[in-house]
């Protein structure tokens, strides 16, 4: 069974994780379509930037992930 601590904790890295993510994305997603109405070959940079704000959730996830089962094992 899992520590009530560590799902709090799990369910921390992963909010947390999503937050930042969205706004690195609304951020990014705004400033590449700004970027992108001037100048259309930028697309495949400004498409890297927003993949990197979206890594920042998934490594969250995988943050609550070890949470959860290295507690857990």
């Amino acid at each position: 069974m899992v520590e009530p601590l560590a799902l709090v904790g799990a369910g921390i890295a992963v909010g947390f994780a999503a937050l930042g993510g969205g706004v690195g994305i609304g951020l990014a997603g705004a400033a590449s379509i700004g970027a992108i109405a001037e100048k259309p070959e930028v697309f495949s940079k400004s498409l890297i930037y927003v993949a990197f704000a979206e890594a920042c959730a998934i490594y969250g996830l995988l943050i609550a992930i070890l949470i959860l089962f290295g507690v857990a094992g």
